[in-house]
């Protein structure tokens, strides 16, 4: 992989040469990760997308900067309130653009700060980070970790409630347009329920689904198919593909598994339940709803995260 990358001087990754690398995934969900504990290796959009790239670069859905929230003005502003947040997932997607939060990332963010050093997390403990979505508290577990994502909202509340839907979703394999559901777990989600696992496979998520209206900041777009039944032993069930802003297709997305979990359990109505297990290409996820402690609902993501390599830079 370095010698590839010597070969192509007019890389934008030539500012990070010698930088120390790591790769993993959350369920599928992969992405470069760096450590920058002096806060002296700022990664620009550029440089990112060639990171990322998965025939000349390093490959990954996005890019995560591990660095203290005291070197970003972000990070400074969320100290302010939580000073125990002392490290800041700097999360940027495949092609370079900022991105608010990333669920899978997350996992991955706390599990790459353990393998290097930089923090200790003993099974059960809790560990406090920033992201742009705000403070997020990451629980360590047997199997992997569970993270607090913080309370859900509708994007469109008038219409959530009135029509259980606020947009239509037109996607390549689909002969018609669906009516959706846009809900923010601090970025944003339209979710799109199908009746059949062939209409799912059948979906095609090359190019990004036209999605009308499209929230402010632009949407990833997830297609869910209900199982049936839907509950089984009080756990709801559910199959998920996901195109992501700024990366395209995913094997997994962890905030869109949770939005995904909001709008099946808001279309299932009264008595749905309030624990969900998401299929995603890459794996499975859990997802729980609960009383947060600012009396707004919470949702919990859980699941593994993996490095898989790591390396330098040339």
């Amino acid at each position: 992989m370095n010698e590839t990358l010597e070969e192509t001087p007019a890389h934008a990754h030539r500012g990070l040469s010698g930088l120390a690398f790591s790769k993993g995934h959350g369920t599928g969900n992969d992405f470069v990760l760096i450590a920058d504990p002096a806060g002296v290796w700022p990664v620009g959009p550029e440089q990112v997308a060639e990171l990322c790239d998965r025939h000349r670069g390093i490959g990954g859905d996005g890019l995560i900067r591990a660095v203290p929230s005291r070197f970003l003005p972000e990070g400074r502003d969320l100290l302010a309130q939580h000073p125990d947040a002392e490290w800041f997932m700097d999360y940027r997607n495949g092609d370079g653009s900022l991105s608010e939060m990333c669920g899978n990332g997350v996992r991955v963010f706390v599990h790459f700060l353990i393998a290097q050093g930089l923090v200790r997390l003993d099974e059960g403990a809790s560990l406090t980070v920033g992201t742009r979505g705000g403070v997020k508290v990451i629980v360590r577990s047997g199997s992997g970790y569970a993270v607090d994502m913080g309370p859900w909202e509708f994007i469109f509340p008038e219409d959530a409630a009135a029509r259980a839907m606020d947009s239509l979703v037109s996607a390549s394999g689909l002969e018609v347009a669906r009516p959706a559901l846009s809900v923010s777990m601090g970025n944003p989600h339209t979710v799109v329920a199908l009746a059949e696992l062939s209409e799912l496979e059948a979906t095609q998520l090359f190019t990004a689904p036209h999605v009308d209206p499209t929230p402010p900041n632009g949407t990833n777009v997830e297609f869910v198919v209900p199982s049936e039944p839907l509950v089984h032993d009080g756990v709801g069930t559910i199959t998920m593909r996901v195109h992501e802003r700024g990366a395209g297709e995913t094997q997994s997305c962890g905030t869109g598994a949770c939005a995904a979990a909001v709008a099946i359990r808001h279309w299932a109505g009264e008595g749905a339940p309030n624990a969900w297990n998401v299929t995603v290409p890459g794996g499975i996820v859990g997802v729980k709803f609960f009383p947060g402690p600012d009396g707004r609902e919470h949702v919990e993501l859980s699941g593994p995260a993996v490095i898989v390599a790591s390396g330098t830079l040339s």
